[in-house]
């Protein structure tokens, strides 16, 4: 008799519905958790590339330069000056609209200007497509002044903006940059 009471035992409704819901709660947990990875992941280039700026217009102002213009003679002195880029022409690409639900492939051509301004100076530029907007302000003074790296972007076309801010300044001959990046709508 034990036997049949064995075979006969089986999964009630309750317990199948309880199974159910618990594999629902972990999959609703698992599909969250991608969007915000691929949210993140899709940030980073921003974050990366303001970062990287950052850096660039840092070493810029610790590079000094000389005043003088010309060839100077042997023996001669020249003052020296540490300044931060000046803005970049542009932003790249021009527009919002360029990487509104879509990558950018820049032109080389894009990243080029004088030497002493914007993307030259800073030495940035992007090879591969983007998918935000760049663009580098620079308030230039003889030993102080300040920055800020930025990049716009509407990774899902929808009309809202996503932006990344990183600033920086000098004072007393000494340029540092924000050690944390502003955002706003990072998921957007």
């Amino acid at each position: 008799m034990n036997r049949n009471r064995n075979r006969q035992r089986a999964f009630s409704l309750v317990e199948l519905m309880i199974v159910v819901a618990i594999i629902g709660v972990l999959s609703t947990l698992a599909i969250q958790g991608v969007r915000r990875y691929l949210a993140n992941a899709k940030s980073a280039e921003a974050k990366n590339a303001i970062g990287s700026m950052a850096k660039s217009a840092v070493q810029a102002f610790d590079q000094e330069r000389s005043l003088s213009t010309g060839v100077m003679s042997a023996g001669a002195t020249a003052a020296t000056s540490k300044q931060f880029c000046a803005s970049a022409a542009a932003t790249v690409p021009v527009g919002i609209g360029s990487v509104k639900g879509v990558k950018y492939q820049p032109n080389p051509t894009e990243w080029n200007g004088d030497s002493n301004t914007g993307w030259r100076c800073l030495k940035f530029s992007v090879d591969n497509p983007i998918a935000y907007m760049y663009e580098y302000k620079a308030t230039v003074t003889t030993g102080a002044g300040d920055f800020t790296a930025s990049a716009y972007g509407d990774l899902n076309g929808d009309g809202t903006t996503s932006s990344f801010r990183i600033a920086g300044a000098a004072t007393t001959g000494v340029a540092r940059y924000a050690p944390t990046i502003a955002e706003t709508s990072p998921d957007e």
